[in-house]
This record gives structure tokens, sequence and C-alpha cells, in this order.
């Protein structure tokens, strides 16, 4: 098995980008605020027969993991309609202000959600949500150096009652391999962080000021 050329293991792994042709596209439904669908026909290179793909086109989003001196990790819980939980989430938000860099918005959201600011700032997952479904693209940041913001936020809506919760890191993967927090953006940022801290440690992480290739593009 293992001299099969087709084969690739460790440092070698990367997805690779490619764009198979449309047809048409068209948008199929505009809400006017964070998302729309287009509907696109595709025609696959090998001559194969088209079909129809809807895609819910998203701006993309931006997540924290902030940790204390302590590998405490700071979380939010919030009321997530459709789906019907009170979630236990890291800071993030949309990429929604035009020409922001994408660390800005980490930032931006570390301030709005938890009155936070940190002094150190590294990358620690880039990810598609949803990549059957949407072009929403997620970049998780770790925050470190933290401290209280001079300032707060007016927060509205299913964020004005958010409750701020200190939990230590490996308690949060714990809970995350109990299936008892769902988060995706919690899920993948603190078993990356965790890793990260018995692997080669957060210095070796990649800067907060790295390309990102699904976004850049």
């Amino acid at each position: 098995m293992t001299d099969r050329p087709e084969l690739r293991y460790g440092s070698g792994l990367a997805d690779e980008r490619e764009s198979w042709p449309v047809l048409d596209s068209s948008t199929v439904h505009e809400t006017g605020r964070v998302i729309s669908v287009r509907r696109d026909h595709v025609s696959p290179p090998n001559g194969g027969e088209t079909f129809t793909r809807d895609v819910v086109v998203h701006p993309g989003a931006v997540g924290v993991v902030a940790l204390d001196g302590e590998d405490r990790m700071l979380l939010v819980r919030q009321y997530r309609h459709p789906v019907g939980y009170r979630l236990l989430e890291p800071p993030a938000g949309l990429l929604d202000v035009q020409g922001e860099a994408y660390r800005i918005g980490a930032e931006r959201e570390l301030w709005e959600e938890a009155a936070t600011k940190a002094a150190d700032w590294r990358i620690l997952v880039d990810a598609f949500t949803s990549p059957g479904l949407t072009s929403e693209a997620v970049r998780i940041f770790l925050a470190r150096d933290l401290s209280a913001a001079d300032e707060t936020y007016d927060r509205l809506h299913e964020e004005a009652d958010m409750e701020t919760v200190w939990a230590p890191l490996e308690d949060v993967v714990k809970a995350v391999l109990a299936g008892d927090l769902h988060n995706p953006v919690l899920v993948m940022g603190s078993l990356a962080a965790w890793t990260a801290l018995h692997g080669k440690g957060f210095d070796a992480l990649r800067p907060a000021d790295s390309p990102w290739p699904a976004k850049d593009s």
C-alpha cells in the first residue's frame, strides 16, 4: 500500500484551487442582508453531464481563540435562532466591512463581544464552513496577552445578553470530544490551539497577516 505513488503523506498535503466552467449563473434570492443565493449551471471538464448547484454567497468570517496567561479560553454564550441553541462560542463575526484587514476584523469582534483587546495575534486555522453549500470561509486567530478594552460596545439583538465565560482550554477540548460543544469555530479553534500548545508551540503558528488564498482571490 505505501508504495502506491498516488498516496501522499505529511507536509505535502494541500488543497488545490480549481474552477469548473459555468455555463450561466444567476442570483435567485437576494436577502438584502448577509447572504444571497446564486444558481450555477456547471459543465464538468471531463465532458460529463452538466448539473445545477445553488450556492449561498457569504462574505466570510473571522473567529478569535483568546487565551489568558493560564491558557483559559474566552467564550461567549449566545442564542442561535436557526439551530435553537444557546451556544458557547469564541468571539467571531462577519467580514462585512469593505476593505477591512482580516486581523482588524478579528480585533473588532473581540472588542465588540467581550470588551477585550490582545497584543499578540497569530493564525490557527483557515477553513470552509460548508463547502458543498456556501462560499463562506473563516479564519480563526489566536489572541494572547489580553487586557480589558477602554470602552465597551453597545450590543443588540442576540448579542445583547451574551454571557462571558472563561474555561481552561483543556476543559473546552474535553467538552468538544464529549459532544457537548458544537460551534464550528470553537471546535476547530480549540482543537488547533491544543495541538499547537502541545506541538511546536504558539510561536510556530503563522503570522497574523499571512495570505488567505480563499479570500484574497
